[in-house]
């Protein structure tokens, strides 16, 4: 007979938060005692889609989620190590019975790492129990009712968490984080969002209370985007606050809002943010696959000169500039602009959306990789169901930052620039350059493209390319998969 002391296990991954966390609930009700675990895991860490801003705002939203569970005589235990090695370590330790978690819709590599662990449960006996996340179905095979079931999920309660004072047998962590790596995870640029639950609700809170009237009238604009939109992004992609948490906070709001039809239109975008996770979850190959076959026919020459201006922001279009400066930065843009970086990438630069795909993902604080890939390719063009738009980033910066407030806020080299040269500051005299103090192709770059040409060259190969077969038939599967019936979009 086993010595070891009976346990559970609370397995942390995008969910680090206190309230409405299912997995956490199920644990308290145990009347085992319980662990409560977060894994860095150095495949993880060391994969192209990961980036240290994120492992920061992890890191940070634990601490603040153990300074609230210390009174609890509790913590989050933080592992570096691969999740099988953890969790044998773990098993020497303790005789686990439980270990509860939410599913995660990601990566091969963390599908992969899943399966491994489920083995080494039903080696040991140990029941898993995975949770559903914000409504996203496992093994599904079509989106049939998928639409009511979501808003069946939003307006069920919330999980109440209550936390009673249950201490936990001494163990020893033989995988504790690395000093160095420790110094660097408590550094955390003040550019960046706040991580955690506290910070959620207050972004939350402002939006619904103040930020938020002039949601959609902004919603497209660079620079007013930052202030009216929700910039709860990361705090959904981390799990510092659930996706039904804001759903309800915001629906209950709205209701007897004036700001009515904005929150609203807020409402449709967490649906929207849940729909694209589902198609991830359906399909993973999102991340290293055009999801329709037949764009994998088409070629693309490499271009390093071009992808290096477009990482650093120097490829000679302002807008273009601004929001990469801007993102490497703060690690947030708004949708549209989002949208036009990968358009400028994959149309006008015409690379393989695989060469710009991870460099994204390492800027964006919200990545999240069921939103992110999905996204990519939509606004790529190779999924062939949806309309392909290749954004001129000239006419997008006239139509959304007129007077050039955002491009000389992230390109201060720009700043003396006349309003009516800005969004084309290359088309300057000599004279007009010196005035401004600036000289373009020195001070700042001359276009490394010409946007008529390569608009023109995108649209004649993305666009006739939908009429090859095995694209035409890859829509037939697309759309049977992922499209949802009309009548089941309506909220209840």
């Amino acid at each position: 007979m086993s010595t070891r002391k009976a346990i559970n296990i609370v397995w942390l991954k995008r969910d680090i938060r206190s309230q409405d966390h299912l997995p956490l609930h199920l644990a308290e009700q145990s009347p085992l005692p319980y662990l409560i675990i977060f894994i860095l895991e150095p495949s993880v860490i060391s994969y192209p889609d990961t980036s240290f801003r994120h492992l920061q705002f992890q890191y940070h939203a634990i601490l603040q989620l153990n300074h609230k569970l210390n009174s609890f005589n509790k913590k989050v235990e933080i592992f570096y190590a691969e999740a099988r090695a953890v969790f044998d370590e773990i098993h020497h330790q303790f005789d686990v019975q439980n270990i509860f978690s939410y599913q995660e819709s990601g990566i091969r590599l963390t599908y992969e790492r899943d399966k491994e662990i489920s083995k080494f449960c039903k080696e040991h006996n140990i029941r898993w129990k995975e949770s559903q996340r914000d409504g996203i179905q496992r093994g599904i095979s079509n989106r049939n009712g998928w639409d009511k079931q979501w808003y069946s999920i939003m307006h069920s309660p919330l999980v109440k968490n209550e936390f009673s004072i249950r201490g936990i047998p001494a163990f020893e962590n033989n995988f504790s984080i690395p000093d160095e790596l420790t110094h660097q995870l408590k550094v955390y640029s003040n550019t960046f969002q706040p991580a955690g639950e506290v910070a959620a609700w207050r972004y939350l809170k402002s939006f619904i209370h103040e930020r938020g009237k002039n949601y959609n009238k902004h919603i497209s604009k660079p620079a007013e985007s930052r202030i009216s939109c929700a910039r709860i992004s990361p705090y959904l992609s981390w799990g510092n606050i659930s996706v039904k948490q804001a759903y309800q906070y915001v629906y209950n709001h709205s209701r007897s809002s004036a700001s009515q039809y904005p929150f609203t239109s807020f409402l449709t975008r967490l649906k929207w943010h849940c729909h694209f996770i589902q198609k991830f979850e359906v399909e993973c190959s999102y991340e290293t696959a055009c999801i329709n076959h037949g764009y994998e026919l088409l070629e693309h020459s490499l271009n390093e000169a071009f992808i290096h201006a477009w990482k650093m922001g120097d490829t000679g279009y302002p807008l273009v500039d601004a929001c990469m400066k801007c993102l490497i930065e703060t690690g947030w843009l708004n949708f549209r602009m989002r949208s036009m970086l990968v358009s400028f990438f994959c149309h006008h630069l015409y690379q393989d959306w695989r060469w710009g795909v991870y460099h994204l993902a390492n800027l964006f604080l919200d990545y999240e990789p069921g939103i992110h890939y999905p996204q990519f390719q939509m606004q790529a063009g190779t999924t062939g169901v949806n309309t392909i738009r290749i954004y001129n980033p000239v006419k997008q910066s006239q139509e959304h930052d007129p007077q050039g407030v955002f491009i000389k806020k992230w390109l201060p080299q720009l700043k003396n620039v006349p309003t009516e040269f800005i969004h084309e500051p290359y088309k300057m005299s000599a004279m007009e350059q010196e005035i401004a103090g600036i000289i373009i192709g020195k001070d700042y770059p001359m276009p490394i493209v010409d946007l008529n040409v390569s608009a023109k060259i995108a649209r004649k190969n993305i666009w006739s390319h939908r009429n090859n077969e095995i694209v035409k038939q890859e829509n037939k599967r697309i759309l049977t998969t992922h499209t949802r019936r009309k009548e089941k979009h309506r909220q209840p």
